[in-house]
């Protein structure tokens, strides 16, 4: 179907779970923005959830779309790109480039897109349902685009792409698992931050450039923008509390399109707020 038509879909999808009220994503969606906006009134925060979950619903129909279409009917609908310059010139000093692709927009467009510039390496959790699994790797294995599991051989090809001087993807906002992780600042909220973006750039040398793919009206735009330079720092906490504020530049930019329903603090210290 026409991505106007997948779209209106999406946003009906999303509606639906909106005037369902008690569902738990409303919910998690309504805490999260509570913690993170507190300047913003009641009535504000309100009609941002409702806007966050109809984005959220076009997000479902529109992977769908981004996995089973060839990557021409993707790039026909990329209609802008800002910091292509950026890329291109960290990609030339040979030592690699980690993209961080929050959950903002739609991060499934950067693999097939950035893989137009160098080889693309993606970390992906495998889903637990075998069937999904299948689709969804299936999807995702677009031409130059390779999949690197969460675990010690997906990090193995991780440092093994980026000494090829090539390209990785990272979504660096999700929980970090235990002993994987170290408390920091989001939104000025504690929270379980990965460390695994600083061990690869101490052990390489490589370049990080913050990457999102914006939902703008009949298709997408390509955003990239600097990392804050503290992300390249010695000490891991000041390294990966810059993560998390590159993180928090790229959301406040598009915040509507940030996936709010997702359990960010569920490991803050003493428990979560869910």
């Amino acid at each position: 179907m026409p991505l106007s038509v997948n779209r209106a879909l999406g946003a009906t999808l999303g509606w639906v779970l909106w005037r369902l009220g008690r569902a738990r994503a409303v919910k998690v969606t309504h805490i999260n923005l509570a913690l993170c906006f507190p300047q913003l009134s009641a009535d504000e925060r309100q009609q941002l959830a409702r806007r966050s979950l109809l984005e959220s619903g076009k997000l479902i129909t529109e992977i769908a779309a981004v996995w089973s279409r060839p990557v021409a009917w993707l790039n026909r609908h990329i209609l802008a790109e800002e910091g292509r310059a950026l890329l291109e010139q960290k990609l030339a000093r040979g030592r690699g480039v980690i993209l961080l692709t929050p959950h903002l927009g739609n991060w499934e467009v950067i693999g097939p897109w950035g893989a137009g510039f160098a080889p693309f390496t993606a970390l992906y959790q495998p889903a637990k349902n075998s069937a999904l699994n299948k689709f969804m790797y299936a999807g995702r294995s677009k031409p130059n685009v390779h999949l690197a599991p969460t675990n010690r051989q997906g990090v193995g090809q991780l440092l093994k792409a980026l000494r090829c001087g090539e390209i990785v993807c990272i979504l660096p906002d999700q929980v970090a698992d235990a002993g994987a992780g170290v408390v920091a600042p989001f939104f000025s909220e504690p929270a379980l931050t990965m460390t695994l973006v600083h061990s690869l750039v101490k052990c390489t040398g490589c370049a990080v450039v913050m990457a999102y793919c914006e939902r703008v009206k009949n298709g997408f735009k390509i955003v990239l923008t600097e990392c804050d330079p503290d992300i390249y720092a010695e000490d891991r906490a000041l390294a990966v509390t810059a993560l998390n504020r590159s993180v928090e530049a790229c959301v406040r930019r598009a915040p509507s399109q940030y996936q709010w329903e997702y359990k960010r603090f569920r490991a803050r210290p003493g428990g979560e707020p869910y």
